[in-house]
């Protein structure tokens, strides 16, 4: 006769429930540290948001992947406190992806004058609020999230497939930003959120030349982060959550 498959969350020894057999671990300090980090993505939306214009703020991928720390974290940190499984890899390596993006661009295209798609000459530097949330939500939280992956976060489920999924939602605010861009009449402030998708500027065949260029390098950094996941070691000492460390030998 076939045994009964045991009902989902239930051990299929006995059919105690796992929690009972795997008792949550809550981690308060992951929670709290998590639970900064959103909030530094929070404020600097909010800020953005009060002195600008909220249309033109939400159109920019800076703005959009902070929302998604904010989200991300705060649904992590929660999950942290209560004891509860963490997200998935792919979520959590997605995250860290998107907003790393943000800090590199920024840091290395856009705020290097050497580069050819600065916008240091275009704009004065940010100064009070301004200059706050461009430091939270370029420089604070991609470095947050970075440690919180490399230090917090469970090594190994992270496969090469991952990095070409991950590709779908820069190539959606591409296609997001040549749209707004098309739709706005000439001459409309921020028309195209980032000089190298500027189509005035560049055409259709430069801004797609300049987005190609900018995807096989935001792969190549999917395919780091991934392999980072591969060979990170695991910092927190493995856990006998099932039973006490036995007194002598096994039998």
């Amino acid at each position: 006769m076939i045994a009964p498959t045991p009902p989902p969350g239930t051990s299929s020894a006995s059919g105690v429930p796992a929690e009972a057999v795997v008792p949550p671990v809550r981690r308060p300090l992951v929670a709290v540290l998590r639970t900064l980090i959103a909030l530094a993505a929070v404020t600097g939306i909010v800020i953005d948001l009060a002195i600008g214009s909220p249309p033109r703020v939400l159109s920019y991928f800076t703005v959009q992947s902070n929302a998604l720390v904010a989200v991300v974290l705060g649904l992590s940190a929660w999950r942290a406190w209560r004891g509860r499984r963490p997200l998935p890899p792919w979520v959590t390596g997605g995250t860290l992806l998107f907003i790393a993006i943000t800090g590199l661009v920024y840091h290395l295209v856009l705020a290097n004058a050497s580069s050819g798609f600065s916008m240091t000459e275009e704009t004065a530097p940010p100064s009070g609020w301004h200059a706050l949330s461009n430091q939270l939500l370029h420089t604070v939280t991609p470095i947050a999230v970075a440690l919180d992956w490399l230090l917090l976060t469970r090594p190994g489920g992270l496969r090469p497939r991952h990095a070409a999924l991950w590709l779908l939602y820069p190539l959606a605010y591409l296609a997001f930003a040549l749209t707004r861009g098309a739709l706005l009449p000439p001459g409309s402030p921020a028309r195209y959120p980032y000089p190298f998708l500027d189509v005035g500027s560049h055409g259709y065949t430069g801004v797609l030349g300049n987005a190609l260029t900018f995807g096989l390098a935001f792969y190549a950094l999917a395919l780091l982060t991934v392999t980072l996941d591969r060979v990170r070691p695991w910092p927190r000492p493995p856990e006998n959550r099932i039973s006490p460390q036995a007194s002598g030998p096994l039998k």
